[in-house]
């Protein structure tokens, strides 16, 4: 028995927008773009003819490719051929694309009293210019009497000095979203953190401080150069199955395990068994030279973070001391702008100098 094909009907729009009041915004941006064109040998080129250029290298700007024309015989004979014109040209395939445009001729003299014809600053009287195909310009005809230019401190060593901006304006329209697709927050620290917790798969020791603890080569060469170098450099330990690691407690270093496992630093009480409010801080200063020293850039700056929240009487010594040696200077900034304070010091002598 044959199937009934039946066409399935359009799904009714849900209820909640059904009589709704909606809107929408029309969001407007210029993309800003800038280009210097200089000109050599400007003395070669008078004679060429009247509407011969000479251009600049194309660029881009807000999706689209650009270029400076320079005439210096004028661009048409009609009554300018005592001029220089110049032009910016729409140089790739595009329609009705909508710009703002400014020409400057530097002044080499070093007075800064540049040439400019600009149309930025004027879009409430006239808007952005159209240009409507490929090869289309703007620019001026008569942008520079020649012979006034000759005379001019535009022109040094024979030599011309052109800038060009340009802003591409651009538009979208923003409306209400009748759907959304949730998706999840990345796991990869969680996934990576399972390896560590559960020592599958381990390649290599180190034993610190009278404690072996185990990792995966990989894990640590793709996130530590020291490792890295360590594990599978020209000069890689003999021995890479188990690493005696010196000058490095054993919590230091397993929070440094941790890290590097989950991405994000791991409960510091918890993990020494301290109960103690400076528990944070301490390890927050092993941790910073752990850090340096494996080129730990993020851990490095989660501890300059941590410390300069909890800059103290008797903290800052050590953790200014810290920031000189391993050149944290925003957390330097912060322990000298602490001392700095009369009320903090308490009349205790911190530094001998």
């Amino acid at each position: 028995m044959g199937r009934v094909l039946r066409e399935t009907p359009n799904p009714p729009l849900s209820s909640s927008t059904e009589g709704a009041t909606t809107s929408s915004t029309s969001v407007m941006k210029t993309l800003n773009g800038s280009h210097h064109f200089k000109i050599t040998g400007y003395s070669q080129s008078k004679g060429t003819g009247v509407g011969k250029y000479i251009a600049s290298d194309m660029f881009m700007v807000g999706g689209y490719l650009w270029a400076v024309y320079f005439y210096p015989d004028g661009k048409s004979p009609e009554d300018n051929a005592a001029y220089v014109s110049l032009f910016i040209a729409l140089a790739s395939e595009g329609t009705d694309v909508r710009a703002l445009f400014e020409l400057t001729l530097l002044d080499q003299s070093g007075k800064e009293r540049h040439k400019v014809h600009s149309h930025f600053g004027r879009t409430l009287e006239s808007g952005p210019y159209t240009l409507k195909y490929r090869g289309s310009m703007w620019g001026y005809k008569r942008f520079f009497r020649r012979t006034l230019l000759e005379q001019s401190d535009y022109l040094k060593n024979d030599c011309l000095s052109v800038h060009c901006s340009v802003g591409v304006v651009k538009s979208h329209t923003e409306g209400p979203k009748f759907y959304s697709i949730a998706v999840p927050p990345s796991r990869i620290g969680h996934h990576f953190g399972q390896l560590l917790k559960t020592g599958k798969g381990t390649d290599v020791s180190f034993e610190v401080d009278g404690e072996v603890f185990y990792a995966h080569k990989l894990v640590l060469a793709a996130r530590s150069p020291v490792f890295r170098a360590q594990l599978f450099g020209p000069m890689k330990e003999q021995n890479t199955k188990q690493i005696k690691v010196e000058d490095i407690e054993a919590p230091v270093f397993k929070a440094l395990l941790h890290f590097m496992y989950w991405d994000s630093l791991p409960d510091m009480q918890e993990l020494t068994g301290l109960d103690s409010k400076w528990v944070t801080t301490l390890m927050s200063q092993h941790l910073l030279a752990a850090a340096d020293r494996y080129g730990l850039e993020r851990l490095r700056l989660l501890c300059e973070s941590n410390l300069c929240e909890d800059v103290a009487i008797n903290t800052v010594a050590t953790t200014l001391a810290l920031a000189e040696q391993h050149h944290c200077f925003q957390l330097k900034a912060v322990c000298l702008k602490f001392v700095a304070v009369p009320e903090n010091l308490r009349g205790e002598c911190l530094f001998m100098f």
